[in-house]
């Protein structure tokens, strides 16, 4: 299994522990894997939607699912509209079932840009044919968009877990964790054998990169103040995982350097998935490499996700999705002055689509108001006497506007959600969320961390007065790096 065996104080993570030593993939291997198979990851994404949609069908029995020739016609014939599914199914399972669409061909030697063309294929398949309801304009842009930034993420770490050299129960345990993390590739490996094909080399494509994974466990407290104040108490489970170096800016192929970090619920009453977030590295350009300090600047692809439910009545301290956004971030990194590190940097970000919780808009699942916009984020992390304790701070700032809202004199309550063709209240909205974290080492590798949030939301509506609210947030959490 993964073993720490280097400190690097130049990561995103206040702390970084290596899980592994990079290793170069092996030129058979590469070779292997850039070998492009059309009609087989064709033959997956069809599959899979037409797996999906017999489930809907003949288990789940949803009404969406009873196509037919003239459902289909009629998708056709009247086109794309704004869908009124949850913040969860339209900001993070399309775009997880878009990875799906995306892995089909990424694992059948596609490139990344190549496999979000099946992500859109297999999504505009889905939303033409696949169902009885219109077809969504925002699933036709989160599906495939997000789905290549969950899909290159989860490509790359199932990646990483596999290793043709390995027998038995260790080959088995790789397979089984690889196909979870990325099923399309496991079902990939099935259809071809590789699976059980026996190597003399790992059959990994990109080698063995520096991963760093951080796991953290404890109690969560959230205060929401918007007309009164509302407390609610809970346990948390936060994932942070770098892949690569921010630095190392040589390779121009996307994702070879990213950040995911996930945050889990264990509190009544509200969503198990609290936060998730991506940021993955398209392109980048070193501007400065000294002894002692580095410069880059790149471009990105981001995927954000908060999520909460009300605590007490019928209000909601957030809501914000943003499956589909880029742009550019400057890193910066300051070694070893006086046992003291610095690493910031800084982001600017078009969302393309995204939503944030409405006080108004309540129609069919939907309490959001789909958007776009841009986004900035910054922070900075000082390490101080090498890996003995850390203080962080990061600020994440979101502008969104709703541009395409209905009628003051529409009552949302006699409307019919299947036919009503709007992103939500006319209105701009502002979204903030700022973050001070402090970690401090008690034995190898295990960590105290406080972390304290502070989330900002404002928005203006066009025909409804300007509401504002927010919330307050604390962890106190063993974290263990590994």
């Amino acid at each position: 299994m993964l073993l720490a065996c280097a400190i690097c104080m130049k990561a995103q993570m206040p702390i970084r522990i290596y899980a592994n030593k990079a290793v170069e993939p092996d030129s058979a291997d590469v070779a292997y894997h850039s070998r492009k198979h059309f009609w087989r990851a064709s033959a997956e994404v069809v599959g899979f939607n037409t797996g999906l949609w017999a489930f809907d069908r003949y288990v789940q029995k949803g009404d969406f699912a009873y196509i037919s020739w003239n459902s289909i016609k009629e998708n056709f014939k009247h086109g794309f509209i704004w869908d009124n599914d949850n913040l969860g199914t339209n900001m993070f399972l399309h775009p997880y079932n878009g990875n799906l669409f995306y892995n089909a061909a990424r694992s059948n030697g596609f490139n990344y840009w190549q496999s979000g063309m099946f992500a859109v294929a297999g999504s505009a398949m889905w939303e033409m044919f696949m169902e009885c309801e219109y077809p969504s304009t925002n699933d036709i842009i989160s599906t495939p968009v997000g789905g290549m930034c969950i899909g290159e993420v989860c490509y790359r770490v199932s990646d990483a877990l596999t290793d043709d050299r390995a027998t038995g129960f260790s080959r088995a345990g790789r397979e089984i964790a690889a196909f979870i993390v990325s099923p399309m590739r496991g079902i990939t490996r099935l259809v071809t054998g590789d699976a059980w094909r026996h190597r003399l080399t790992s059959g990994r494509q990109f080698g063995q990169p520096n991963i760093a994974l951080e796991l953290s466990v404890g109690a969560n407290v959230l205060d929401f103040h918007h007309d009164d104040a509302s407390t609610k108490f809970g346990g948390v489970v936060n994932i942070n995982i770098e892949y690569g170096d921010r630095f190392e800016v040589q390779s121009k192929k996307p994702y070879d350097y990213f950040t995911v970090s996930a945050s889990l619920n264990l509190m009544s009453r509200q969503p198990l998935l609290r936060h998730f977030e991506i940021r993955g590295r398209l392109l980048a350009r070193e501007f400065l490499e000294e002894k002692d300090q580095h410069l880059s600047v790149g471009l990105f692809q981001h995927f954000d996700f908060f999520d909460s439910d009300s605590i007490r009545g019928g209000a909601v301290p957030y809501k914000l999705g943003v499956p589909a956004s880029f742009g550019a971030g400057v890193y910066f990194r300051d070694i070893e002055r006086h046992k003291l590190v610095l690493d910031a940097y800084a982001h600017v970000n078009a969302v393309l689509l995204g939503g944030i919780v409405s006080d108004h808009y309540r129609l069919d699942q939907r309490n959001y108001n789909l958007a776009s916009g841009f986004s900035i984020k910054a922070g900075a992390n000082l390490v101080f006497d090498r890996n003995k304790w850390a203080i962080s701070a990061k600020h994440e700032y979101y502008r969104l506007f709703t541009w395409k809202g209905y009628a003051p004199d529409v009552s949302l309550e006699s409307t019919d959600y299947r036919t009503l063709n709007a992103m939500g209240d006319d209105s701009a909205a502002s979204f903030g969320v700022t973050t001070l974290r402090g970690d401090f080492r008690i034995a190898h590798n295990t960590y105290i961390t406080l972390n304290l949030e502070h989330y900002f939301r404002s928005t203006h509506y066009k025909y409804f007065p300007h509401v504002r609210s927010t919330s307050l947030g604390a962890q106190l959490m063993l974290t263990l790096k590994l």
